[in-house]
């Protein structure tokens, strides 16, 4: 996990990237330090300029992380990549005169 974090916040840097989108579908568990570096990316994504959304939480594993009292804070969450997608075009959208050049 940490060194997706690191490789992730460069590429981040490298490409210039305005959103991520992480897929955790496939991870039956999630811990809180799993949690936690999920958050830690986030942030760090976010101070270089780019927007997270995750993806794919499995019931039972959304269920699991609130009885732990484990959360994903301030990091947006969606159903499915295409709704992540969504979220990020909406967000991410520059005003219709910028995008027009007006």
């Amino acid at each position: 996990m940490l060194r997706l974090q690191g490789d992730l916040v460069e590429e981040v840097g490298r490409s210039r990237s305005r959103g991520i989108i992480i897929d955790v579908a496939a991870l039956d568990v999630l811990d809180s330090f799993g949690t936690k570096t999920l958050g830690a990316i986030a942030e760090m994504a976010r101070l270089r300029g780019a927007t997270t959304v995750i993806v794919g939480i499995q019931p039972d594993v959304a269920f699991a992380m609130v009885q732990l009292g484990m959360g994903t804070g301030a990091v947006a969450t969606a159903l499915d990549l295409e709704e992540g997608l969504a979220f990020l075009d909406d967000t991410l959208a520059l005003p219709s005169t910028v995008r027009h050049g007006q």
